[in-house]
Order: structure tokens, then sequence, then C-alpha cells
């Protein structure tokens, strides 16, 4: 049996409580919806949230110990249906009616196995009478997204356009894209927010804004909501699993409790709501697309899902993007060796070629400026610092191991003295 996680407490977000914390592991929910957890095969609850009362009008030790069935027939057959789908990995959604106490109430109910055993069971949309329907245009709308979305010329056109028609669709304050360096540094490369916000388009995040552990879950549950970032968390009975005798794993719950250390940071920014996409590119979180509020908000399952739709489609978009341009930068690499070779072999100033076409230089790594330091003397063209800066850098680059290629998406961060 694995100890029980302690969340830090709040003031404490230090780095090393964000490494530490174990989120898939939080042991509660957000108050919108309500989880139970079935052991196979007899389908019987053995865990659930405690606001099971409120939400279903049913207390909580009607429910554990008992089998599915207690939910209504209608509800249990449709989790029967859904458990004999061959995989259940990640979660599926359906319309479901629940009877108990009396009452009918409808809901979106969502249906996972976690790896350790059992079913998880989530329901949100909770309404008495008949269920909320999902907007008539919703799927006409998303193709159009799909057709402009995957015709965008360049990653930054990309970015715009998404949190654009996002924000349209959502309808929150503010609608970002967040992109990862391969040092997990991030850069807000597009925004779209109310006139009267301040922007954040450009701003530079470190890696440790957003932990490993926490990377880790973004791949395996792509859209996360957050509804209201001062909710209290609804814990789940008994804690321990008598399935497992361990601790729920939560990583693919959408309800699942959100670090108390993220709520802290997003209250110092005065966001109240927020929903995160996940982008994906070969397999590494590649950036999130995020979305805050500044008052609680909810996003019912169906719009979540077609933000995922979204997410996907942007994740393949990218991925073709990123390909094309390691293409055309093969491309012109060759080109400006050729180059070198025919110019080189005419006067033999390897430098000349070099810097007499600085566009051919500059292109394959789509480079404002250049700098070389051969035999004392420093050869530049483009929008590159001072001589002596350079000869500063040089030096410094000479300290820097015996590798001989150095690459940074940012020397500010490599080397301190250049921040200023």
């Amino acid at each position: 049996m694995r100890p029980r996680p302690e969340s830090p407490p709040f003031g404490q977000a230090d780095l090393t409580n964000c490494e530490r914390e174990l989120i898939h592991l939080s042991g509660s929910i957000q108050p919108h919806g309500v989880l139970l957890v079935l052991s196979e095969p007899r389908l019987v609850i053995v865990q659930a949230s405690a606001n099971v009362d409120s939400a279903l009008g049913t207390p909580l030790d009607a429910l554990l110990g008992h089998p599915v069935d207690v939910l209504g027939s209608e509800c249990a057959a449709a989790i029967r249906d859904l458990l004999s789908t061959p995989s259940l990995g990640t979660p599926l959604p359906t319309q479901v009616l629940l009877r108990l106490g009396g009452r009918d109430r409808t809901a979106t109910l969502l249906l996972h196995r976690p790896p350790e055993g059992g079913v998880i069971i989530e329901f949100e949309d909770l309404h008495e009478g008949r269920a909320r329907r999902s907007s008539p245009a919703l799927p006409s709308r998303l193709a159009g997204m799909v057709t402009r979305l995957s015709a965008a010329h360049s990653i930054p056109a990309l970015a715009d356009l998404v949190v654009e028609e996002l924000q349209d669709l959502l309808g929150y304050d503010r609608v970002m894209v967040y992109r990862f360096d391969e040092a997990g540094h991030g850069e807000i490369i597009a925004e779209a927010k109310r006139a009267e916000m301040e922007s954040y388009l450009h701003r530079h995040y470190p890696a440790t804004d957003i932990p490993q552990r926490a990377r880790e879950l973004y791949l395996r549950n792509k859209v996360r909501l957050l509804v209201d970032v001062g909710y209290t968390p609804v814990p789940i009975l008994p804690r321990l699993s008598p399935v497992t005798g361990d601790e729920l794993d939560l990583s693919l719950a959408g309800l699942r409790s959100i670090s108390p250390l993220h709520t802290e940071y997003l209250q110092n920014m005065g966001v109240a709501a927020t929903l995160v996409a996940s982008l994906v590119h070969e397999g590494r979180l590649w950036g999130l697309i995020a979305c805050h509020h500044r008052e609680v908000r909810y996003v019912a399952y169906d719009l979540r899902a077609a933000c995922e739709l979204v997410a996907e489609v942007v994740s393949t978009r990218i991925s073709a993007l990123e390909h094309f341009a390691e293409a055309q930068a093969e491309v012109l690499v060759r080109r400006l060796e050729h180059r070198l070779i025919e110019e080189s072999a005419a006067d033999g100033d390897w430098r000349r070629a070099l810097f007499d076409a600085p566009r051919q230089l500059l292109a394959p790594v789509n480079a404002t400026g250049a700098a070389l330091l051969f035999e004392g003397e420093v050869h530049t063209t483009g929008d590159v610092p001072s001589t002596p800066d350079l000869r500063a850098l040089f030096r410094w680059l000479d300290t820097q191991g015996a590798d001989p290629v150095f690459a940074t998406s940012s020397i500010a961060r490599a080397h301190p003295p250049w921040r200023h």
C-alpha cells in the first residue's frame, strides 16, 4: 500500500512541492459532478464522492455496498453496455437516466477502467426530467472550424486562428496558445482576449511552472476543466479503494481535483475558471490551449469534446507544418552547401561565400542574424549584437564543452549576462 500523499499547504507553492505533489491521487473531485467506483464482476458500488446526497438525493450508505442497479434499470443497462466495449482505456460518454429516491434525473455518464482495477463512473450535467440537448448547429460549426484550421499555412497563423475560434465557441475571457521549447520553457504565441484585459502575448514562463507530473497527465487527459478556482474539494469515500487497498488513480477522471498549488497560482492571476487542451506532436507535449475566465464557468461535455477535436486537428496540422519546415530547411541547407562548394572552388574564400548571400545563410534556421569568429576576425550579417558583445559570447561558448554544436532557444536563459 502506498503512503497517503499530503498536499502542501497553501502559501508554500515552492518548486519542491510542485514536483512532489501526487495530483492524480488527490482523493477528491470538483463539486460539479458525482463520482462512483464499482468492483467487478458484480458491479457493486464500493466508493462514492461525498456529495451524492446533495447531487442525487440519495444518502451515501444507500449506495455503498449496493449493486449498480440501485441507480435505476436504464442507467445500469447503459453501464453494462459500456463495459462490454473492448477498450476502456479512456472515458466513454453516454446520456443516461438515473432513478433515485423516487425522482428521475438525466446526466452525462463517463466511464473508464483505471489500470489498477475497478470501474470509475462520473456523472455530469445532472438535470431533473429531460436531458439538456446539444446545439443542433454545433456539428456544422465544428466542420467549418476544422476546414479553416486544416488550411492554416503556418504555425503562427494556426495559433492565431484557433484562439479566435475557441473564444467564439466557448466564451472565455482569454484564450491562449502556450508553446514549449526543447527545455520545457513556455511562451504564449497567440492570444484572444477581452479588450480591457492586459495582454500576455509573447510572455515567457519557466519549465518549473508546469511540473513533469502535470505534463504527463496532460498527455493522458487531453482536456481539463476547472469550473471554480475557489471550490471546496469533495472527498471520495472511503479514501482507500476496496478494490486495490490503495489510493484511487484519478489520472483520467475529468472531475479530478486540481492541485491546490495551481489554484493558488490562478487566484493570484485573478482567474476564476479554466479549460486547458493539450497539443501533442510526435508523442510529446508540444503546447497547450489555455482558456481563462474571470468568473465561475462550466462547459458541458459536448463542448469539451468539441474542444478536444479542435485540439487534435491543431496537433495534426502542427505536425504537418513542422515536417514541412524540416524538409524545407534540408533543401535550403543543400543549396547553401552547393553554393559554398562552387564559390570556394572559384576563389577559395568560403567566408565570402557565406556572408555575401545572407538570405541563403539565415533561411535554413529562420534566423535574423549570424556571426562568425575566424582567425580573430568577426564577420556578421543581419541583426546582431555589437562586436565586443559577440567576442564575449564567443569566449563563453568556448567554455561550453567539447560538443561542436551548441543550441538554445534562449541565450538569455543559457547565459544570464545576456538577460539585459
